[in-house]
């Protein structure tokens, strides 16, 4: 049955949304210490649903000339530069001298257990310089393709007037761009800064997570383009099994800042659908350290206006009561 919960868990949300029977709850993980900032998941996404070009411009920023998610941009690749000293894998794990074109070439694919790089991290206590010089390492992009986090507790379908926000059987927030009127509530209710209006008609628009290729067993557009699995899309239960293990190893591999963004059901919005591993604080990337659904407050909000009605209307009786007496 449907439910009017604004906030905390909710393992069965496409039920609470009204679907029965409903699938497991579909979702992104994305592990930003293996993305290597090629922009496939951009191409991919615009290719797939049709996005027209977001300006063309040079930004000044580094490798990052999309700038942030917008009507125009559903995926957005984000290139974090820092100068810190750094180290690298152990000695007996360099990379130095492997012949990657060749690698490539033989169809050598990332494992889906253990084997992974592990990336250029920031000196810690006790580690020394054991990856090699400072001069030589001195330097860390940091990588991660941005996307809608599809809330469990989203407030850009709260406030929708239209319904053209809905959410899907997997799970998933999608915009039903025919029924949107351009209203743009959903603008400032979006935790996140994601969904955006065009300017030429005032329709919001945001990442679909590909409903329609979701809804026929295919992978989403962005996650089959991915070349290092960085984005990885499957049931969310098991993404976020997945995750905690892959943190696990890194933190093995002395890789201690790395930590998961967005996937815990008791966060202020109930956990998102499309999670992060970083490698360091989430406001490096550019995202907020401690998100909350902004329809939060509602229920409260109501309750507050009740008492002040009920309140106003006493003393409205009391006056009256009092003049005639």
């Amino acid at each position: 049955m449907p439910t009017n919960q604004f906030s905390g868990p909710d393992p069965h949300v496409a039920a609470s949304a009204g679907h029965r029977d409903a699938p497991p709850r579909y979702g992104f993980f994305t592990d930003t210490s293996v993305c290597i900032g090629c922009k496939a998941c951009e191409v991919a996404c615009k290719e797939w649903n049709a996005i027209p070009e977001d300006g063309l411009e040079l930004t000044g920023m580094s490798f990052d000339n999309t700038g942030r998610l917008g009507a125009d941009s559903w995926r957005h690749v984000a290139f974090v530069e820092q100068r810190k000293p750094l180290v690298g894998p152990p000695p007996d794990e360099s990379h130095r001298g492997v012949d990657a074109l060749a690698a490539a070439a033989q169809g050598v694919t990332v494992p889906e257990q253990g084997g992974w790089p592990a990336p250029l991290v920031p000196e810690q206590p006790g580690r020394g310089g054991d990856g090699g010089s400072a001069g030589d390492t001195d330097l860390r992009w940091l990588m991660a393709s941005d996307v809608c986090k599809h809330c469990t507790h989203a407030a850009c379908l709260d406030v929708c007037p239209t319904g053209s926000l809905f959410r899907t059987e997997f799970g998933t927030v999608v915009v039903q761009e025919d029924i949107c009127n351009g209203c743009g509530y959903c603008v400032p209710a979006c935790p996140y800064g994601v969904i955006d209006q065009r300017p030429d008609d005032g329709r919001a628009w945001k990442c679909t997570l590909c409903y329609d290729r979701v809804g026929v067993g295919m992978e989403p557009a962005c996650a089959k383009a991915c070349p290092t699995d960085s984005i990885q899309f499957g049931e969310l239960d098991e993404l976020r099994e997945r995750a905690a293990a892959r943190v696990e190893q890194l933190h093995g591999d002395g890789v201690g800042s790395a930590r998961l963004y967005g996937h815990d059901p008791e966060d202020g919005v109930g956990g998102d659908g499309a999670f992060f591993l970083l490698l360091d604080e989430p406001e490096v990337y550019g995202l907020p350290p401690d998100p909350v659904v902004t329809t939060r407050d509602l229920p409260r909000m109501w309750a507050y206006v009740g008492v002040a009605a009920a309140t106003m209307l006493g003393g409205l009786a009391a006056m009256f009561v009092g003049r005639r007496s």
